[in-house]
């Protein structure tokens, strides 16, 4: 008889394995990332904190506005950049990008480097945007210029 109600209801019986999971995910996923995702405000904690925040984004992307004092590294470079993060393995590590996705990636290259204390921005720069958070821009050498004068 359970047989023929799964059968019945085969599409209810797949999400309810998946809400399963993502509720595993969401109680234990951290652990296992070995860096801990968190929320703008949680993001605005570490960084008052003395967080290093890192820009994984294009330069173009960190044109548009970056997060405090961030320092820019495109994912593409972190690898070859690690060693001017080395005294930061000990650490907190805040990273972002636009999504959160790339930032994952890269919070994960961290975390096999050593680095002990990383966090992923969940939702990435959008999110810190959709919270209401101040960016700041860059300033281009011909503002710089025009300020001297």
């Amino acid at each position: 008889m359970f047989i023929e109600f799964v059968q019945q209801e085969f599409l209810l019986f797949i999400a309810l394995g998946i809400i399963a999971m993502m509720l595993l995910y969401s109680y234990v996923g951290d652990r296992f990332l070995g860096y801990k995702q968190v929320s703008p405000e949680e993001a605005t904690r570490l960084y008052n904190q003395g967080a290093l925040l890192v820009d994984v984004r294009s330069d173009a992307e960190y044109k548009t506005g970056y997060i405090g004092e961030a320092r820019h590294i495109p994912v593409a470079d972190l690898k070859s950049k690690l060693p001017s993060l080395s005294a930061h393995k000990d650490k907190s590590v805040l990273l972002y990008c636009q999504s959160g996705a790339r930032s994952a990636g890269a919070a994960n290259t961290l975390v096999k480097e050593g680095f002990t204390q990383v966090f992923n921005l969940r939702g990435g720069i959008m999110a810190w945007k959709m919270s209401s958070l101040p960016l700041n821009q860059p300033v281009s050498r011909k503002t710089r210029r025009k300020t001297k004068a």
